[in-house]
């Protein structure tokens, strides 16, 4: 029976859990809660997919009826709104204020003894931010279930060719068996059985570290899921915090107040007593890992299978009213890009301290699903100074995955893309302004020719300054033109924007090109053409009129090094081909498996849009996926374990 909520004014801001959240967001008419039966076999998805991709983000939705004790709770982060609720702020400005206020206390000389004393009661504030231990049980111990069985949990099967059912909002918490200090991640887990999950953490995460130094001790290593709780613990799992750093310090801040600790029941491990489910376990670092996905990943495509940790399940434990969170990722925008928003507003101050205070703004565009694209605004003082700020962000922790990184000067408003591809076209010269590197790269990144390594790109569009300029670079002709018949090989090719001197063209292909290389560097010296421009060369089956999806797709499945091309011509003349097709494992110099788009069966949304009047949740709102079938593939996700 699903618990009764009864909404108390100022209920979440006072306890700050999951269900005071939902109460006060139910209360703004911020949620919507369905109490007809709905699966969490693959229809929570369809239902949620359906309202996270309006242009608000949609509302938070609660299923209420899903065949277990549990109700289900998606979404609950994807707005603006619902973002700075999680971080205890009304606005991102209030946000950034709270955040120079107390990196000014490390950057402000007290020019006296009344400043002192007033740092001094900042910092002593400011130690109410630590974790805290409790002693007893917790609310998250109120229940124990006996035996732990997860299958009694509504953990989702997300969408159509996923590997099977996965945990998706878990907040995995490790320790260093060397100085025991705490880490919080977010890994999904897969289900194999009542009491064993895969544990999908990737290599340069922190508790893969934690897990080789366990191998290297012959240790079995204590791990504990956190589910639900106050969000700002799965906001903070998510955070790109240094090593080393507890997240839950992150979520005190937030907060305003310490999270409480209490000991987990079966294993040498702490967990916040107010969690809403407690998943206690290990993980042996002898045992042979298990083959684990594939997964409809936040990059739109199926992440592909692989070897992973099993986690053995020694007890589960909750409260009596608990909520289980879930969230889903695919072709964006989603969720997740919220918490990605609030990412880039809660670490810009810390950047600008760590990194260089030229930095006066970043943006991650949706598109480019967290680490495909980043774009920086920097107060521009001497000559290389773009360049400078590439590198140093690439050595900065999880930005050293920025495929795309584009340096922009300071007024530019960096969410008005027509502004940035005028600064783009304007100043980004092919010759002297592009800076490719290579270096690791997110693991979903599935257009690097390696696992985890490939190619990033910098492109420095800020106005160049005297020491900056060569006396031969060529004049940019104003507008690139075709006239004539397309190239055989090619269904169209037209204008994506005509902003400013500078066209950005988009072209799809008829069918696959054999030798993708040749026939762009013979289409760019085409007689047809005239003028500078830059082309995203897209399969048969994109819709070019569709810009997001070209800009998503063009991110997704470009490797800089391979992918860019670009030509000068007689007259000064350049043009720049962004080849975004899919790559074919022995051609295209790829050798890799390509994962295939995430769209949910025809079989679902056929039942949802059948249901939707039944499930009263306001008017009708058709399937994203309908949109993207066209570019899923065969079953070439059906990968054969291998190691």
């Amino acid at each position: 029976m699903a618990p009764v909520f009864v909404y108390k004014k100022e209920e979440f801001m006072k306890n700050r859990d999951l269900q005071s959240f939902i109460q006060n967001l139910e209360a703004e008419g911020d949620l919507l809660r369905i109490t007809a039966p709905v699966s969490s076999d693959l229809e929570m998805t369809e239902i949620v997919d359906r309202f996270s991709k309006q242009a608000d983000g949609g509302k938070a939705i609660l299923f209420e009826n899903n065949g277990t004790d549990f109700p289900v709770v998606m979404n609950l982060m994807g707005s603006d709104k619902r973002m700075q609720k999680v971080l205890g702020v009304d606005s991102w400005d209030a946000l950034q204020a709270r955040l120079q206020h107390y990196l000014s206390l490390f950057t402000t000389p007290p020019n006296n003894l009344l400043d002192k004393l007033k740092i001094a009661l900042q910092l002593r504030k400011m130690s109410g931010i630590f974790p805290k231990r409790k002693r007893g049980r917790g609310l998250c111990q109120q229940v124990i279930m006996d035996p732990p069985n997860l299958s009694k949990l509504p953990i989702l099967t997300c969408w159509p060719h996923d590997g099977g059912k996965f945990v998706t909002l878990p907040v995995v918490v490790t320790k260093d068996p060397h100085t025991g200090i705490r880490n919080a991640g977010m890994y999904r887990m897969q289900q194999f059985s009542e009491t064993m999950t895969g544990m999908h953490w990737h290599r340069h995460k922190v508790a893969a570290r934690h897990y080789r130094e366990y191998k290297e001790l012959g240790k079995r290593m204590p791990v504990a899921v956190i589910l639900g709780g106050d969000p700002a613990y799965t906001y903070s799992a998510t955070a790109p915090l240094p090593d080393n750093i507890d997240e839950f310090m992150l979520a005190g801040f937030v907060r305003q107040k310490p999270v409480e600790f209490v000991k987990a029941l079966t294993q040498d491990i702490e967990v916040p007593a107010d969690a809403d489910i407690v998943i206690e376990g290990y993980i042996d670092p002898d045992e042979e890992l298990i083959w684990e996905g594939p997964f409809g990943d936040h990059t739109g495509f199926y992440s592909l299978p692989d070897w992973y940790p099993k986690f053995h399940v020694t007890a589960i434990t909750h409260k009596r009213n608990a909520v289980y969170p879930a969230t889903i990722v695919g072709i964006p925008p989603m969720e997740d890009a919220y918490l990605g928003k609030a990412t880039e507003q809660l670490f810009l101050k810390p950047i600008q301290f760590a990194v260089g205070p030229e930095i006066i703004d970043l943006h991650l565009p949706v598109q480019g699903v967290a680490h495909n694209l980043v774009l920086v605004k920097i107060r521009k003082t001497y000559p290389g100074q773009a360049v400078k700020i590439m590198n140093a962000l690439w050595g900065a922790g999880q930005m050293m995955f920025s495929k795309v990184l584009v340096v922009l000067d300071e007024e530019v408003e960096l969410t008005n893309y027509e502004q940035v591809f005028n600064a783009v076209a304007k100043y980004a010269h092919p010759e002297f302004d592009l800076h490719t590197s290579k270096g690791p790269v997110d693991i979903l990144d599935h257009a690097a020719p390696t696992f985890s390594y490939g190619s990033k790109i910098g492109v420095d569009a800020t106005a160049p300054l005297p020491e900056e300029k060569e006396t031969d670079i060529p004049v940019w002709s104003a507008t690139l033109k075709w006239e004539g018949e397309l190239p055989g090989e090619l269904q169209t090719l037209r204008p994506v924007t005509h902003t400013g001197e500078y066209p950005l063209w988009a072209a799809s292909l008829k069918e696959r090109v054999a030798d993708k290389k040749q026939f762009i560097n013979r289409w760019l010296q085409a007689d047809q053409f005239s003028g500078s421009g830059t082309i995203i060369l897209v399969d048969e089956q994109v819709n070019p009129d569709d810009n997001n999806t070209l800009g998503w797709l063009a991110l997704g499945n470009l490797d800089p090094h391979r992918d860019v091309y670009s030509k000068e011509v007689e007259g000064g003349s350049w043009r720049i081909v962004i080849d975004a097709t899919m790559k074919v494992r022995g051609d295209d110099n790829y050798k890799r498996q390509w994962p295939n788009v995430i769209t949910m069966s025809d079989e679902v949304i056929k039942r949802i849009d059948n249901q939707w009047e039944s499930l009263q949740i306001g008017p009708f709102i058709p399937s994203p996926s309908k949109r993207f079938q066209g570019l899923s593939l065969s079953d070439s996700y059906n990968i054969k374990p291998s190691q």
